[in-house]
């Protein structure tokens, strides 16, 4: 089953399309069925206006339900910058130290790695960790290890500092920047959320969401948070213009120690800093993620130089692994490739 029903607003040109401008560019590229289909939301805006805007393809493909731009997905790994913001908020109040060992903040740990593994090493994906009842990979901040237990750490520490829990802490932040749309996903509630699917070969199998009580919740921080384009686009927005971080935590957030490759972003290595891959070698700038899992794959993508933001949420994901940010990457190289940032 092929997804062809599609929603648009488009701007940026008042007098046509140039051939190979980025918005007929991206429009030829959604309506390939091949390797797989598109769909999903993209959301392209440059100093706060848009430029692109389309929903293809659908929210419930059981009952032919078209997606609309304002839809809301799980984000998964993108949510991990929101819990670096939390966690540098707690930095600036004093009641972290980056640099402390975890023991500091989790005196229960296991291992004895948590008397030198530090929260920034977290942070970064820098710690070696694994999991919490197993020896480290590689020496702390010699290399790079992405996984879900740090940023459960990561969770812990900032309810143990704030005496808050990452729930009501995250919902909040949300509140406070206006993002009307943003949740942690919270099992047995009502959670306003689009269907996630599996793509075999463009024939699509709804992905249900797991039953794994309290390891749901120490999972939100890592991939648990569901959003829109909208609300993703406000957070970015405020984010990079100094609106939730201080100068300094923002600094923090955004430079690095470590690098790593990710399909996502290219062939080539790109720094990572907190909950953010840096991308500072390439012609033009940008900062952002990714997200993958339960149906939904996403890239989240921002040009500080250009004022340019780029939103990419699907509700699929490829059973070919190597297919997964297949579109994500292609909308991103457009983009980085165009008007809107040359």
């Amino acid at each position: 089953m092929m997804s062809t029903c599609a929603h648009a607003q488009v701007g940026g040109h008042s007098h046509g399309e140039q051939a190979d401008d980025y918005s007929a560019r991206i429009d030829r590229l959604i309506k390939k069925t091949s390797p797989r289909s598109f769909n999903g939301v993209i959301l392209v805006t440059k100093n706060g206006k848009t430029q692109y805007s389309k929903a293809f393809g659908y929210a419930d493909f059981e009952n032919k339900i078209p997606l609309k731009p304002d839809d809301n997905f799980r984000i998964m790994s993108n949510s991990k910058q929101v819990t670096a913001v939390l966690i540098l908020r707690e930095v600036e109040k004093g009641k972290i130290d980056l640099h402390s060992p975890v023991r500091k903040y989790l005196p229960d740990l296991p291992q004895a790695w948590a008397d030198t593994v530090t929260v920034h090493q977290l942070l970064n994906f820098s710690s070696g960790i694994t999991e919490i009842d197993k020896p480290l990979s590689f020496k702390p901040g010699t290399d790079f290890l992405y996984g879900v237990t740090t940023y459960t750490m990561l969770g812990s520490i900032f309810e143990k500092t704030s005496g808050k829990t990452y729930i009501e802490a995250a919902n909040d932040l949300f509140n406070e920047l206006g993002m009307k749309n943003s949740f942690c996903y919270e099992e047995n509630k009502e959670n306003k959320v689009i269907n996630g699917y599996v793509n075999s070969k463009n024939a699509y199998t709804l992905k249900e969401h797991p039953a794994q009580g309290e390891y749901w919740i120490g999972f939100i921080p890592a991939g648990g948070i569901v959003s829109n384009a909208r609300d993703l686009t406000i957070w970015d927005e405020k984010l990079h213009k100094g609106r939730i971080l201080s100068p300094k935590a923002y600094k923090l957030m955004t430079s690095y120690d470590i690098s790593s490759q990710h399909v996502a972003f290219g062939d080539e290595k790109k720094g990572y800093g907190y909950g953010v891959y840096v991308s500072d070698t390439t012609p033009v700038k940008y900062i952002g993620h990714s997200g993958k899992g339960l149906g939904f794959a996403s890239i989240k993508v921002y040009f500080p130089e250009k004022d340019v933001d780029v939103v990419v949420l699907e509700n699929q994901y490829s059973e070919d692994s190597g297919l997964h940010y297949y579109f994500e990457r292609k909308i991103r190289e457009i983009v980085t490739s165009s008007s809107l940032v040359r």
